[in-house]
């Protein structure tokens, strides 16, 4: 797994991630909504932690330096 995602994306998917996580778990969310919003988050917080993205790689998209 070689890295496709750069600098400025990884922060935004970190940011995303965390603020998905945080409604999910604060905002009284219920249901399939607090669960997609959890599940989300957490794939974007796991998606810039290691700097690889499947559908990335699936559309040939990179937004790192090669």
């Amino acid at each position: 797994m070689r890295p496709n995602i750069g600098t400025t994306d990884r922060a935004l998917r970190l940011a995303l991630g965390v603020i998905l996580i945080a409604l999910a778990l604060l905002a009284g969310l219920d249901g399939a909504l607090r669960v997609a919003a959890l599940v989300a988050g957490i794939v974007m917080a796991g998606t810039a932690a290691i700097r690889f993205c499947p559908l990335y790689t699936l559309f040939g998209l990179r937004t790192c330096r090669r």
